[in-house]
């Protein structure tokens, strides 16, 4: 790779760093909006390419579809930001935007059908997946060497704005597009991803310090492999094995994370002995990025899920008995979260900037300590809510990760050395990622649990009390509750599609009560809430201990700090001086 000079931020001018901040924006915007448009429209996606994804031979494609993205960035978003470190966080950056825009021209040009279309989805969305971890782990270490100390909380709030905002307008954009054609889900990516490309490789430029070192392939290959066992045990986890509504007694599945525990085991005792380790465990000897990236993670758990149980809630329950078809859920779920993206927009900016001025801990700590209050009246909510209570709840919960989201990131990225900005945001970001993921898959097993205990007894005796015969009603009563929850969390109507051809057999009355608004939702209420009540405890308990974490970090804030003293630091820790600067075109 050909060698790349470092400017200084005074020879790229005053403009550069909101350049630098714009584009990031726009990178991090595509790539969680790509991350989360694909719930929404996965009906439109399965009935294109001629799949029922309720089967269950179809079950693993589903899985993938949603979760493959965020295992993929967990995985690689480490090593990416060590590459970044090495070779150019901005060259970096720009390959990712690069394969991010090759892949959404691949999946939205999808010709096959069946089974070879959905591995053919699956696998771009890897690819994907790929550059969307190169975008996330430079963006942070970009902004972090463009700003100086005391605007970096207003530069990453902006940018975690535009990460939390993507992930729920992917919703309401993937609503809208797909029912008119699918593909445009993906193809609506490409534009902005061209002009992104374009833009990133004529205007960002490596501000920071680069560390040359050889890559640290045994912690990369172990790292990889024992994450990705467990990710893929969380993700199979969900799944039905044998009679047991869910897979976590599956051997596939603890092997996967007995042995992923084990490979991450082993990668630890190998990043002690190697000279430039993927994971610089020497780190967390400091106290801001320990403490504030335990609170990440925490919060990520206690988050990470909440959307996808948001969506069926609203889906499953409460949509259909306010007068929409299960066809029309999808959408209207998106619309009807907006309180909580607007919440997010409003305290994120607004936080980071605050958090420049009288630090992040007391505002971290305080946004996570709201969004448990917000965990414990969504508890309290009925199941057939009023919705601007509800409403109200979702703008206070986007309110206090806002809060924390931006003061949190700004502690942990201010703690960093500059050689190491972006292998610490990658490690960051991996915690943040592969905590969601278990989150999504605790969430899920939880409200499953709560089905499974009293949704067959429930839908045997609603069935047959509608003439259903009790042979039929039994077989339907007994199918994993996990097909229940994915039919409402597709969009489909659950009892039309588990009963099939026995509709016709029935009386038209009644076919059309249990296919109509109130059957399903109420049947399923009970059950769904108990497991609401676990899931939003367990919430309720990891934002506390993030807030704890938050309030044991060391404000890292450097106020008084000009952007010269910043600079003549940086020149300091790497030994430069004006003869390692030149020209902005030279290293192209």
């Amino acid at each position: 790779m050909a060698e790349r000079r470092t400017y200084s931020i005074a020879e790229l001018g005053p403009r550069y760093k909101w350049i630098a901040l714009s584009n990031t924006t726009l990178g991090m915007l595509i790539a969680t909006i790509n991350s989360s448009i694909v719930l929404i429209a996965l009906p439109d996606i399965f009935k294109g390419i001629g799949i029922n994804p309720l089967e269950p031979s179809n079950t693993s494609y589903l899985l993938w579809m949603i979760m493959g993205f965020l295992v993929v960035t967990a995985v690689l978003v480490v090593a990416f930001g060590r590459l970044g470190d090495m070779y150019g966080r901005a060259r970096m950056y720009n390959l990712g935007f690069a394969v991010f825009t090759v892949s959404s021209i691949m999946l939205a040009i999808t010709w096959f059908d069946g089974d070879a279309a959905a591995l053919w989805l699956i696998g771009w969305r890897i690819v994907q997946g790929v550059g969307g971890a190169f975008l996330m782990a430079n963006s942070s270490a970009i902004l972090t060497d463009a700003f100086p100390a005391n605007q970096r909380g207003l530069a990453l709030g902006m940018n975690g704005v535009a990460a939390i905002a993507g992930s729920f307008l992917g919703l309401v954009v993937g609503g809208v597009l797909a029912p008119v054609n699918w593909n445009l889900i993906f193809l609506v990516s490409v534009p902005f991803g061209v002009v992104g490309t374009v833009w990133a490789y004529l205007k960002l430029h490596d501000t920071g310090v680069r560390q040359h070192a050889k890559m640290d392939w045994w912690g990369n290959i172990t790292f990889a492999v024992g994450l990705i066992a467990v990710l893929v045990g969380i993700t199979y986890g969900i799944q039905p094995y044998g009679t047991s509504q869910t897979g976590w007694g599956s051997p596939m599945v603890l092997s996967c994370l007995i042995g992923g525990v084990a490979v991450l085991i082993a990668f630890m005792v190998i990043e002690t002995k190697v000279p430039n380790p993927l994971f610089r465990l020497s780190l967390f000897r400091i106290r801001s990025f320990s403490w504030g990236n335990l609170a990440n993670l925490t919060a990520s758990l206690g988050r990470g899920g909440l959307q996808f149980v948001l969506i069926i809630w609203l889906q499953g329950i409460w949509l259909p008995q306010h007068g929409f078809t299960f066809e029309q859920t999808p959408l209207w779920a998106g619309i009807y979260m907006l309180p909580l993206t607007i919440g997010f927009l409003v305290a994120a900016p607004t936080s980071g900037i605050l958090s420049d001025r009288i630090g992040s801990r007391a505002l971290a700590s305080g946004g996570l300590v709201i969004t448990a209050l917000t965990f414990l009246l969504l508890m309290l909510l009925p199941v057939n809510f009023d919705y601007w209570a509800f409403a109200g709840i979702l703008l206070l919960n986007g309110i206090g990760m806002g809060m924390f989201s931006s003061p949190n990131r700004a502690e942990v990225m201010n703690s960093l050395p500059a050689d190491a900005r972006g292998s610490g945001a990658g490690m960051m970001t991996t915690f943040q990622n592969a905590a969601m993921v278990l989150s999504i898959g605790f969430f899920f097993s939880l409200i499953i649990a709560g089905l499974s205990d009293h949704l067959p007894i429930a839908m045997s005796q609603g069935l047959t009390q509608h003439g259903v015969p009790e042979a039929a009603a039994q077989q339907v009563a007994h199918l994993p509750a996990v097909a229940v929850l994915f039919a409402a969390f597709l969009g489909y109507n659950p009892i039309q599609q588990l009963l099939g051809g026995q509709l016709g057999s029935l009386p038209a009355d009644q076919a059309n009560f249990l296919t109509g608004r109130s059957f399903f939702p109420n049947l399923i209420s009970g059950p769904f809430q108990d497991g609401l009540a676990v899931a939003f405890g367990f919430a309720i308990v990891v934002c506390l201990i993030g807030a704890v974490a938050s309030l044991l970090t060391k404000d890292t804030k450097k106020a008084s700090e000009s952007v010269g003293e910043e600079l003549a630091a940086v020149a300091g820790e790497s030994g430069g001086g004006p003869s390692e600067l030149v020209s902005p075109r030279s290293d192209r």
